[in-house]
């Protein structure tokens, strides 16, 4: 199995970061990368694909948002040339920019239908191929250096030859938030599983009953990550609930049940973290997360002594 493609969905409007995500599209957001460079969220996830071996990629989107993103970016590319063009990061950024559009397309999502109906819409662009599947709202940070979080888990699909969800343990009170699964524990590895069962959004209560997962900590469950390989055998699986919800919204938790059912499905524990960016403080969150784990970690440290300091001088007068 070779993965070669990838999918990010970013369709959805945002409306958690209102009133900023009504003017501009919220993966369109700078953010500071572990490179150093401000770069746009789309960017920086599109970026963890390619260093992970993808060579095209399609970003699901709303009607008239794919101009939108091409004039971005081409504007950004020219900036950079004209307006920094003595220093040797900007030409290295647009470089960059320049081989995102060329491995770029554009997939519209025409309804808002939800999220597997949005998966769907890369049918054609997946032709037949295993895909990365990516969230255009989430940005990803490894605790491996020189080894992406999607290339630990392309390692493992290719190995395999199978689809593979990242997980990542999370602690009881925000499983509510996520997909949570639990499987069988995989001899050969220390951190796969093979899926059993998948709840969208459970209650502690349901996840007491019908999620524990034998080796880890008291109170964590297996939650989805926002990063997946698969097998494009998915589409047949989405093009049946489509069909038979016939213009209802189409979520892919079930079809990925349906999918550890019928075909050989695993999941793995991520060795890094995810970071929600459309969350309330969730672009904050991210953005240090990023600098710590890149080369302004000194100067983030020293920035957040400084306030802790001078908020601690506040509280006591």
């Amino acid at each position: 199995m070779n993965i070669k493609k990838a999918v990010i969905t970013a369709a959805a409007r945002g409306e958690r970061l209102y009133p900023v995500a009504d003017t501009v599209q919220k993966s369109m957001l700078p953010m500071v990368d572990i490179d150093g460079i401000n770069k746009p969220i789309i960017q920086i996830i599109a970026e963890e694909a390619l260093s992970s071996g993808v060579e095209e990629i399609t970003i699901i989107c709303a009607p008239g948002d794919e101009e939108k993103y091409i004039e971005s970016f081409e504007a950004l590319h020219s900036t950079l040339l004209k307006a920094y063009k003595n220093s040797d990061w900007a030409q290295q950024q647009a470089n960059n920019i320049k081989n995102l559009l060329d491995r770029l397309s554009f997939t519209v999502q025409k309804e808002s239908l939800g999220y597997g109906h949005a998966v769907f819409q890369a049918k054609q662009f997946v032709n037949n191929e295993p895909f990365l599947l990516l969230l255009g709202d989430y940005l990803y940070v490894s605790d491996i250096r020189q080894k992406r979080c999607a290339q630990q888990l392309i390692e493992l699909a290719v190995r395999e030859d199978c689809s593979v969800s990242a997980v990542n343990p999370t602690i009881e009170h925000l499983i509510g938030k996520y997909g949570t699964l639990t499987g069988r524990s995989l001899l050969a590895y220390n951190d796969v599983y093979q899926i059993e069962k998948i709840i969208e959004k459970p209650s502690v209560s349901q996840a007491e009953l019908e999620l524990q997962t034998p080796g880890l900590r008291a109170g964590y469950y297996l939650c989805f990550f926002g990063m997946n390989v698969f097998k494009p055998s998915l589409f047949d699986l989405l093009g049946e609930s489509i069909e038979n919800k016939k213009g209802e919204v189409v979520l892919l938790t079930p079809v990925l049940e349906q999918l550890a059912k019928t075909d050989k499905y695993l999941a793995l524990e991520i060795k890094g973290n995810r970071f929600d960016t459309s969350k309330k403080l969730g672009l904050m969150e991210a953005q240090i997360a990023l600098s710590l784990a890149g080369s302004l970690k000194e100067e983030v440290l020293s920035s957040i002594i400084q306030l802790l300091a001078e908020s601690g001088k506040r509280n006591v007068l």
